[in-house]
């Protein structure tokens, strides 16, 4: 059974006539792009071939059990809302960093009954798809400009760290919000998975060892916080653009570059900066990965409908986590 079968997706007439309300378009085919967990992404093509995508934020259109969702004031709360997306998307492009144009933002559209972004489409692939066909020196390229657009988001410092639109307060620290929830994830991975549950001890102890390692630090800069070569797309000039932002918040660059090895593997030498703390980046890369087995298996208590590839994300990170503790 389809995603579209097994719940109520969004109307497409109504996206439709959207396009051809704020843009004057006659949208001839209406396409759901595969993937998304937080909310809807469709591909509005018209008639000669021009197309736009359109966001589009409710209940129906997210995956995520309630209970995965966290609280407001949680750095690492459900990513998922026009106004983070509009707020992410401003701050990126202000920082000189390549985001999808906006079009138009329709809050509470009357029709659809929710939030709704027409956006450029990027024409080019994403960079997971650029990476695997293996031209080196183009690759190369691509990910020198992406790095120089981690450097000018790690260059935006904040008052505080937490989403975009709400930062808390500058007088705490990261790693007690990793670390708590470091302990949840282990908590629930442990519950749903027994190998896990049989060396839970082992890696609680590890994670406890990892944060006792961190020095204090209050210094944070932009992330993204799953910039993984999916979320990547390369425009036509072979430059880099950034979707998925509405997670971007003020945080430690480590949490991002410990995402960056464990999603661009060998390719990451071409992402890594000096000055990293390499302390950090221990605890964040095992935070991360309890994360990755955590996360996929609470979405998976749901009708997501890519079910093998959440599987497989689960025992990947797994066979990581059982691999480090021996």
């Amino acid at each position: 059974m389809s995603d579209e079968e097994s719940r109520r997706l969004t109307d497409h007439v109504l996206l439709r006539e959207l396009a051809r309300q704020a843009l004057g378009v006659r949208v001839a085919r209406v396409e759901r792009l595969r993937g998304g967990t937080k909310k809807g992404v469709y591909r509005l093509v018209t008639a000669t071939g021009f197309a736009v995508i359109a966001y589009v934020w409710s209940e129906r259109e997210n995956f995520w059990p309630v209970f995965g969702q966290g609280r407001r004031e949680d750095p690492f709360a459900h990513a998922d809302g026009v106004e983070l997306f509009v707020a992410a998307r401003d701050r990126l492009a202000r920082a000189g960093v390549r985001v999808p144009a906006v079009h138009v933002v329709k809050r509470d559209h009357p029709g659809l009954g929710t939030d709704v972004a027409l956006v450029e489409e990027v024409p080019g692939p994403t960079l997971e798809e650029y990476l695997a066909w293996g031209d080196t020196a183009r690759v190369e390229r691509v990910l020198g400009r992406l790095r120089t657009s981690l450097e000018a988001m790690a260059a935006r410092t904040g008052p505080g760290f937490g989403k975009v639109s709400r930062p808390l307060d500058g007088e705490r620290e990261c790693v007690p919000w990793v670390v708590e929830r470091a302990r949840a994830d282990l908590a629930e991975g442990a519950r749903r998975r027994a190998e896990l549950g049989r060396v839970r001890r082992r890696v609680a102890a590890l994670l406890e060892e990892s944060a006792a390692r961190v020095e204090p630090r209050r210094r944070y800069g932009l992330v993204h916080g799953e910039l993984g070569p999916d979320h990547v797309l390369v425009d036509t000039d072979g430059e880099p653009v950034l979707i998925d932002v509405e997670g971007l918040m003020f945080f430690d660059v480590e949490w991002e570059h410990a995402f960056l090895r464990l999603r661009f593997g060998e390719w990451y030498r071409y992402l890594k900066v000096p000055g990293l703390d390499a302390a950090r980046l221990d605890l964040y890369v095992l935070a991360q990965r309890l994360s990755l087995v955590a996360g996929p298996l609470r979405l998976l208590e749901g009708d997501f409908p890519d079910r093998r590839v959440m599987m497989d994300i689960v025992e990947h990170n797994l066979a990581w986590v059982l691999d480090r503790v021996g």
